[in-house]
């Protein structure tokens, strides 16, 4: 699906489930804001972060659903919760892992001299595609719990490399969009950016459904 498709259906979608997807938003947003608290105050609990995983799953779980399906019952998020409560600690432990290796690498390189900042910008770049890798690989891993991690990993990657102008624009409006709801409401889970997200994301990586098509 073209992106600027992509973003349109979302919106369509965000519109006819609206209250819940609200639910879903303000519930992700308030572990999302207590796991960071509890972070800042306890050095140990950055290992909480591992548990965001899981229930990020079960939310990109509902938003796949609603892509595919044009339907979505709360009662999803138990359901992917407990189908995809491993996948999603995998999942979280990737993002914690290049996130903490992004912390060390960029400022370390940055205050090394002028002759590694090439690093660190080879550094920030690096993240920049990984993140763009998450925006394949989420909704596919999701979508298709059955399949081993390593062939949706080899696929999510090449999707990145066969659309990677189109990752990029999705991440670009997708900041734009958050950004724009943390100004409009202070955090985003008082929003419906976080949801949005999730539902553009599945709607541009993932094929799409002939039924809801027709």
């Amino acid at each position: 699906m073209r992106l600027r498709t992509a973003l349109g259906v979302a919106a369509v979608d965000l519109y006819h489930q609206s209250w819940r997807l609200v639910v879903l938003n303000v519930a992700l947003g308030a572990v999302l804001l207590g796991v960071v608290l509890a972070t800042v105050t306890v050095r140990v609990a950055v290992l909480t972060l591992l548990l965001l995983g899981p229930v990020v799953a079960a939310v990109m779980h509902c938003a796949v659903t609603l892509a595919q399906t044009e339907d979505l019952r709360l009662g999803e998020v138990v359901t992917g919760l407990r189908k995809l409560w491993r996948r999603g600690l995998v999942l979280g432990s990737l993002i914690v892992a290049a996130a903490a290796l992004g912390v060390v690498a960029v400022p370390f390189y940055g205050r090394a001299g002028v002759w590694a900042w090439p690093f660190a910008a080879l550094s920030v770049y690096v993240l920049l595609v990984f993140l763009l890798f998450q925006l394949a690989l989420w909704p596919l891993a999701v979508f298709e719990p059955a399949r081993p991690f390593r062939q949706l990993m080899r696929e999510a990657a090449l999707m990145l490399v066969r659309r990677p102008l189109g990752f990029a624009g999705l991440a670009l409006a997708l900041g734009i969009v958050n950004a724009a709801g943390i100004a409009a409401a202070i955090a985003p889970f008082l929003t419906l950016t976080i949801a949005y997200s999730f539902l553009a994301a599945a709607h541009f990586a993932l094929p799409k459904n002939p039924v809801r098509e027709v």
